[in-house]
Order: structure tokens, then C-alpha cells, then sequence
């Protein structure tokens, strides 16, 4: 289960470059429900079901070249991103995964972080330097954002 919130980053903090981070590229081949590829450190599909803060998530490990085979027949928009991992000083056991887009998207900074339950995810109280809460829009929601452009958002 995946119960995470989403939000918009305006000014992202000066030294989020020192911190962790791995290049993504993801593409899907159906967005209901969501079937996705994708390439970091490894090749995963990975199935979501629908919802916006909950839903279930399950990834399964590919090899390259099945990768790169699936990668030809997803629809819509490559999404590539840099994604940093930031401790949350207010709660140390949580982390933002900051996304910085590149290609189609470049400028868009998303911030998700993942809860262990819904209840926590309810209670957060974000940092000053997220900017809208956009979790239940679901319009930037990485499946969506490979169907649309970036005029549509």
C-alpha cells in the first residue's frame, strides 16, 4: 500500500543538490489501472491502482532488455527526473523524494512523501518551502503528466 501526499515546489531549499539523488525515466502503458516502467538504479513495472493518497502498489523487478522493450509500446510522454531523498527535520523517519523534471517538463519541481499510515499523512504538517498540496488533484500524478502537456497543467 502507498500512502503518500504531493505537492508543488516554488524555491526548492539552496543544498538540495547535496543530498542523495538517482535519475529516473518512466513511461506507462495504461493509466487505469496504472501500468508503469521504469529505469534508476534497476528496471521495474510497477502496477497502481486507483486513488490519489491511497493505493496499492506493487513493483516487479525487469531485466534491460525487457525494459527497453516495454519502453517502445508505452503511449504519451518519457518522464525523466532527478530525484533527491531529503530528511525531514520536523520527522526524521520520513523523507522527501524531490523530483526535478527534465525534457517535456523542465521546471516542474514535485515534493512526495510517504506515509505509514493514512493518519500521519492527514496530520502532516509540510515544510514552508512546499508550496500547493496538489494530492487530490491527481493532475500531477507522473501517469497523468505522460498524457498532458505541460499548457495543460
Amino acid at each position: 500500500m502507498e500512502i503518500e501526499r504531493k505537492f508543488l515546489v516554488i524555491q526548492p531549499p539552496e543544498n538540495y543538490r547535496d543530498f542523495p539523488c538517482r535519475k529516473i525515466e518512466q513511461g506507462y502503458l495504461n493509466i487505469r489501472p496504472v501500468v508503469r516502467v521504469r529505469q534508476d538504479e534497476e528496471y521495474w513495472l510497477t502496477y497502481k491502482s486507483k486513488g490519489l493518497m491511497v493505493r496499492e502498489e506493487y513493483n516487479l523487478p525487469l531485466t534491460r532488455e525487457a525494459y527497453l522493450h516495454l519502453r517502445e509500446k508505452c503511449d504519451g510522454n518519457i518522464l525523466t527526473k532527478t530525484r533527491y531523498l531529503l530528511p525531514l527535520a520536523d520527522a526524521p523517519h520520513l523523507t522527501v523524494e524531490l523530483d526535478v523534471f527534465e525534457g517535456i517538463y523542465e521546471g516542474l519541481i514535485l515534493a512526495e512523501v510517504e506515509f505509514p499510515t493514512e493518519e500521519e499523512a492527514l496530520r502532516f504538517t509540510p515544510p514552508g518551502w512546499f508550496s500547493e498540496d496538489v494530492t487530490m488533484s491527481g493532475r500531477y500524478q507522473n501517469s497523468c503528466l505522460s498524457r498532458i502537456s505541460p499548457e495543460e497543467l
